[in-house]
């Protein structure tokens, strides 16, 4: 005996599929993601990174990015934009956004400490030993040539930023604009963050539907 199938039956049976094609996607991220992993890629992110938290984009980027491939390019930019706009420190904050968009609370915890456990040890290793440690001559030596190859880990970051942000002539005007008022008029950053906020809030309100 032959036992027709209806539409009602094929219809019934496409989410049984579907949920079956997202379990397998997720069983996929989550073999591709896991804690310890995490740990010590920020934990070697933070150990090799000098000149402050914005000389450890392209490093972030490379290991996050392009590596590891846990976010995609566009929302690591979107990253970036958060943790500057938020108080506190840069590498503490992009570290536990990352964290938290991977795996939420448990995931920004293991990245916000594999981030700065490697400063906590070295400075606290070098507050117990500070006077005889800046005694020697090849340490100070090698600080002043760290200097000038953290300038370029810096600018590097910002170059690749503005390329990825799309900036082009008709846009170029903000970031000068934004950096004359920073170094020349000596404008608090946190003023132009609010200010580029509510200015790109009207444009994406306003000015963008009736383009």
């Amino acid at each position: 005996m032959k036992i027709k199938r209806t539409t009602n039956d094929r219809v019934q049976s496409s989410p049984t599929k579907n949920t079956h094609v997202s379990l397998h996607v997720a069983t996929a991220e989550k073999m591709r993601f896991n804690y310890w992993d995490a740990f010590l890629t920020f934990f070697k992110i933070g150990a090799f990174t000098l000149g402050g938290g914005y000389a450890m984009i392209p490093i972030i980027e490379k290991e996050i990015v392009e590596s590891k491939q846990w976010l995609p390019k566009e929302q690591f930019l979107d990253l970036i934009a958060i943790a500057q706009s938020c108080p506190g420190v840069f590498a503490v904050n992009i570290s536990v956004f990352i964290g938290y968009k991977l795996r939420k609370t448990l995931g920004a915890f293991i990245t916000c400490l594999g981030a700065i456990l490697p400063s906590f040890l070295i400075i606290l290793a070098i507050a117990l030993f500070f006077h005889s440690f800046m005694e020697v001559g090849w340490v100070a030596a090698m600080f002043r040539g760290i200097r000038p190859a953290v300038v370029a880990l810096i600018a590097v970051p910002t170059f690749n930023l503005a390329k990825s942000a799309k900036i082009t002539f008709s846009t170029c005007w903000i970031p000068i604009l934004t950096a004359l008022a920073i170094y020349l008029l000596g404008v608090n950053p946190v003023y132009i963050i609010i200010g580029a906020g509510i200015c790109g809030y009207l444009y994406g309100q306003y000015i963008v539907p009736t383009e």
